[in-house]
């Protein structure tokens, strides 16, 4: 199964579209959102993916975007999500706090942690657990990107949103 990774959306519209249109193009099962989308008008231009997402730092009216996300049949877990898909553990948390998310990386409870809010891309592991940082798909850092995860290989692929 392909998982679809992004993060910190931050408004950008071009680049979101991009985004969704490689997750379409790679056909994959479902799409996990690690927060800082900001502003609610962007949850629909995610429409027609299967999308779970968390709230990060910079997410304003929280009423509003959850009602984006529930006008999209999509879901906004809150501060945290965790779920299991194709008998790995996964926890989604946006990373404010560096030590929650090492904290969650190092628990050895979750195969896949996956985080944001640095904007830096990044693949690791503590111990047996993965841990994805998904960059940002706003740019701001580096080259706006998402990831793609294989839950089959447990491999990483980053994917660049300037084409």
């Amino acid at each position: 199964m392909l998982i679809g990774i992004c993060s910190d959306t931050h408004d950008h519209v071009e680049h979101i579209n991009k985004a969704v249109a490689k997750f379409k193009e790679h056909n994959v099962s479902r799409v996990i959102h690690a927060g800082d989308y900001c502003s609610p008008f962007t949850i629909p231009l995610f429409n027609g993916l299967k999308l779970d997402g968390i709230f990060g730092n910079n997410d304003g009216d929280k009423f509003l975007l959850m009602k984006k996300f529930d006008e999209i049949g999509a879901t906004l877990h809150g501060d945290f999500y965790s779920f299991e898909e194709e008998k790995l553990k996964f926890a989604v948390y946006h990373g404010t706090y560096p030590e929650i998310t090492e904290s969650l990386e190092n628990c050895e409870k979750y195969d896949v942690v996956i985080s944001g809010h640095t904007h830096q891309a990044k693949v690791g592991a503590a111990g047996d657990t993965i841990t994805i940082n998904p960059g940002s798909v706003n740019g701001f850092d580096q080259d706006p990107l998402i990831a793609l995860f294989d839950t089959d290989t447990k491999q990483v692929r980053f994917i660049e949103l300037t084409d």
